[in-house]
């Protein structure tokens, strides 16, 4: 059996996700040939108060924005960083030292950009051989951090990381571009939709907006979500009809429950079969995360951006825009003037964008990425 230990931190939902999807993807591919083991290295082997800091990160990013692009751009700066990276390098060596001599892992994967430097640094004390690969979970913006030129792989989502990775000295050989790793469930075919809407309790006909906040239904749901229903509902007939993915935030399900809705509405909680609701749907509304980015891709729906965070999310609006899968709107009344207008007289455009969205997507990335990490241990 080989071993690959998958490094990462929740800080944000995105790194877990993307390291859930390439443990599935082993399992599904390899069986019982391969155990691997999901580790939060920030959280559980980093020391006080360093630990500490990562739970921070979901209110600065989503409650002050401003202050997490500081702290992202701060980042930026080598000589800001590296003496930051190399104290906590040192302060957690023998932690990090015992987690490698207890797993005996064949391989080891980052999905998070602050694990480079610790981890490497202690595989060298260690004089330990092991191949080390690197999955940057962000799309078009790519943080310096993500790159080191000792990873035996670096697999990247878009040509503006592959460009950022050749910029931070790795070679051509070492960067492979795939696509950002989803769910193995996005690689497969979808129902058709109107037996997707029967099974869903969506209306058969009236065109679909979905409208999500993340895993913790954050951001401005609440007043989009209000926006667009006013706007679809205002004509003699409903326009369309609305899905709501609310995530954990059970204050906010409950109150859009009780929203006297003029048209079809769907309030979702925490859902598991977000391929069902993509597939079902006719454009979705979103911040600028990656992961939902490329899921919606492939799902070949266009995107409506709201917002972004600054710094690590910022470069995925021109990714959309550019590409023309979509648009950045922030204000929830012209969110709502713009589905409409998709809804109406544009139908033919949310037909191309969509078609474009499809080319985009690559539903395999996740296959491709780990058939590669296979070769590094000499898995047939």
């Amino acid at each position: 059996m080989k071993r690959v230990l998958i490094l990462m931190s929740k800080t944000g939902g995105g790194h877990l996700a993307s390291a859930e999807a390439l443990k599935a993807v082993f399992a599904q591919q390899y069986g019982e040939e391969v155990q691997v083991n999901i580790v939060d290295l920030l959280m559980d082997y980093l020391p006080y108060p360093w630990r500490e800091l990562p739970k921070s990160y979901g209110w600065i990013a989503n409650r002050t924005p401003w202050l997490w692009g500081t702290l992202y751009e701060a980042g930026n700066r080598s000589w800001v960083a590296t003496p930051v990276i190399h104290l906590t390098a040192y302060l957690s060596l023998t932690s990090i030292m015992g987690l490698i001599v207890r797993m005996q892992p064949d391989l080891i994967v980052s999905v998070h950009p602050l694990v480079q430097e610790i981890t490497l640094f202690a595989l060298k004390r260690l004089g330990a051989d092991i191949p080390y690969a690197i999955v940057v979970t962000d799309l078009a913006s790519v943080h310096p951090l993500w790159f080191h030129p000792e990873a035996d792989r670096c697999f990247v989502a878009s040509e503006a990381a592959y460009q950022a990775g050749l910029a931070a000295g790795l070679r051509e050989e070492q960067l492979r571009l795939y696509g950002l790793p989803v769910r193995p469930v996005f690689a497969e075919p979808t129902r058709p939709r109107d037996v997707l809407r029967a099974e869903l309790g969506m209306d058969p006909d009236l065109p679909a907006a979905l409208v999500v906040g993340g895993g913790e239904g954050i951001g401005r749901v609440a007043l989009i979500a209000k926006a667009v229903g006013r706007s679809l509902g205002a004509g003699r007939e409903p326009l369309g009809q609305m899905v709501v993915v609310c995530g954990r935030n059970r204050r906010l399900q409950a109150n859009l429950q009780k929203e006297p809705w003029r048209v079809p509405v769907i309030i979702n909680g925490f859902v598991t079969n977000m391929s069902d609701w993509m597939a079902a749907c006719d454009c979705i509304v979103t911040k600028a995360g990656p992961g939902t980015i490329a899921e919606s891709l492939i799902r070949g729906l266009p995107i409506l951006l709201s917002g972004y965070i600054p710094g690590q999310e910022e470069g995925n609006v021109p990714y959309v825009v550019d590409n023309k899968v979509g648009v950045f709107v922030r204000d929830p009344a012209q969110i709502a003037k713009t589905i409409c207008e998709w809804f109406g007289p544009q139908r033919q455009e949310l037909a191309a964008m969509a078609e474009r969205a499809r080319e985009l997507g690559n539903p395999r990335s996740t296959h491709q990425i780990v058939a590669d990490l296979a070769q590094l241990i000499h898995l047939d």
